[in-house]
């Protein structure tokens, strides 16, 4: 029997490879966070149908976290929206980790690892519809945070994530050298 595919090794980690981590500490960093009231909240479940039957409402799993319906950040800049409950929404880790910054409903229906299409959710309609009626309910912000800010603030900000992206770029090098020393190191042991 060949026991190598039982075998994973754990993927080679790049310091470059969290940047988007980084880009989304700095736009998260700066997005209020706005306290619904219950009655908020209350009513935000009662539109996506779930306040008796609490769930994700993308497939129907235990929700376990809220997801920004409206993301944050696109193309590694803010998007204007913040973190309000009419931009929230019950998910499961699943889903919101695979949806990610796409637009909710073109992810419901795509073939993305851990979609509900993909997942063969039975009632991905009704949720599409649910989630819709959900978009028109309140009206979530959208905010140019570039234009309330002191201009000149708003671009240390970036220089700030720029230059600690750059110290990134520059540590890989040298990780990667190293890297290289230590495998040789070993292949002479």
């Amino acid at each position: 029997m060949n026991y190598l595919h039982l075998f994973k090794m754990p993927k080679p980690v790049k310091i470059t490879g969290r940047s988007s981590s980084i880009t989304n500490s700095f736009v998260n960093s700066i997005i209020p966070v706005i306290q619904p009231t219950e009655g908020q909240v209350k009513e935000a479940l009662t539109i996506l149908g779930i306040l008796d039957n609490y769930q994700c409402v993308y497939c129907g799993d235990t929700a376990t976290e809220w997801d920004h319906l409206r993301p944050l950040v696109l193309n590694k800049k803010p998007t204007g929206y913040i973190s309000e409950v009419q931009n929230l929404v019950p998910a499961c880790g699943k889903c919101n980790q695979s949806k990610g910054n796409k637009n909710w409903g073109a992810w419901m229906v795509s073939d993305a690892p851990l979609s509900p299409k993909k997942r063969n959710i039975p009632d991905i309609k009704e949720r599409i519809e649910k989630l819709k009626k959900y978009e028109t309910w309140g009206t979530a912000i959208q905010m140019d945070f570039q234009e309330i800010l002191e201009k000149e603030d708003w671009e240390q900000h970036w220089k700030n994530c720029e230059r600690i992206q750059e110290t990134m770029r520059n540590a890989q090098i040298l990780a990667a050298k190293i890297n290289v020393e230590i495998a040789d190191a070993y292949k002479k042991l």
